[in-house]
């Protein structure tokens, strides 16, 4: 698998600088409009998590590529992207307009914890398809953080980070069938909070972290120090799932993602998942996939 791309890389890539204040205390934030690309001069843009935040409003025919989906925009959408997930976009020449705001994990400390939301969880939507209205209600968002960066306001960042959290529930407001429940944290809620924690922590497998050290529920279980029916109890109460399909529904993810963007041969994304033997993982991606590892890489 890739590098992870840096802030500084990002910038190098893109404008081939970096601006002096990217390692400033209070995080570093900038924005961005989209300028249209020439046909024959798209550079790709490799695929790949990067150490930072991104909220972008496109408009255009592009693909979104992020985990192991991949989204057709025809005409015009709100994507989030965060650290946790690789992704790339197709088609850049396609993109007419648009603007987009990136800033990393210290802009947002101890102004809350973004993970919280469901744009930025590995299992929630990111990309929103937006109607011509929506796009309308989005840009004066944008316009306003290209005139607060700008300003000499002392107070400025705090009124991005404000904008930042307009959009972000701009975009969890259109949720396809979205439940806004308030819910009491029982014992169940907190249990399974910590288990899916402990599950995402895994990932992605990379040569900076090869292989998954927690494989079954029990390992899972010992690590919480709970009793494994305890765990059980609790991931079915609150997922309507077993534990152990939350895990194999995670792994499978993981070995799509990596058969069709690492480099690493079968047995060696077998062994980096925790299967003892590649049979075993063969056998495994044809229960859920209907095909074997090697088919679905080559598809």
């Amino acid at each position: 698998m890739e590098k992870i791309e840096t802030i500084e890389e990002f910038y190098k890539r893109k404008f081939d600088w970096i601006p002096e204040n990217i390692k400033n205390e209070i995080g570093h934030f900038n924005v961005f409009e989209h300028e249209p690309i020439e046909i024959g001069k798209t550079k790709t843009i490799p695929y790949k998590r990067r150490d930072f935040y991104k909220v972008m409003l496109v408009i255009g025919d592009i693909n979104m590529n992020y985990a192991d989906r991949v989204v057709s925009i025809k005409k015009q959408a709100l994507f989030f992207s965060n650290p946790q997930i690789p992704y790339n976009c197709e088609n850049l020449e396609r993109i007419e307009a648009g603007s987009y705001c990136i800033f990393n994990t210290n802009f947002f400390h101890k102004y809350g914890d973004l993970n919280q939301y469901s744009v930025f969880q590995p299992t929630g939507n990111h990309v929103f398809e937006l109607t011509d209205e929506q796009v309308e209600q989005i840009k004066p968002i944008y316009q306003k953080m290209f005139e607060e960066i700008k300003s000499d306001y002392v107070h400025k960042y705090d009124v991005l980070r404000n904008l930042v959290f307009e959009l972000i529930h701009f975009g969890m407001k259109i949720q396809p069938n979205a439940v806004s429940e308030k819910q009491q944290i029982n014992a169940s809620q907190r249990i399974s909070t910590l288990f899916l924690e402990l599950l995402e922590r895994q990932f992605p497998i990379d040569e900076n972290h090869p292989s998954i050290s927690l494989r079954s529920a029990s390992d899972f279980a010992n690590q919480l120090n709970i009793h494994v029916n305890h765990l059980n109890r609790a991931i079915k109460e609150t997922t309507k799932k077993t534990t152990t399909q939350i895990i194999a529904e995670r792994v499978l993810q993981e070995a799509k993602i990596m058969l069709k963007h690492s480099k690493w041969n079968v047995a060696e994304i077998a062994y980096s998942l925790g299967f003892t033997e590649v049979t075993h993982f063969n056998n495994f991606f044809k229960k859920y996939m209907e095909m074997s590892p090697l088919k679905f890489r080559n598809g």
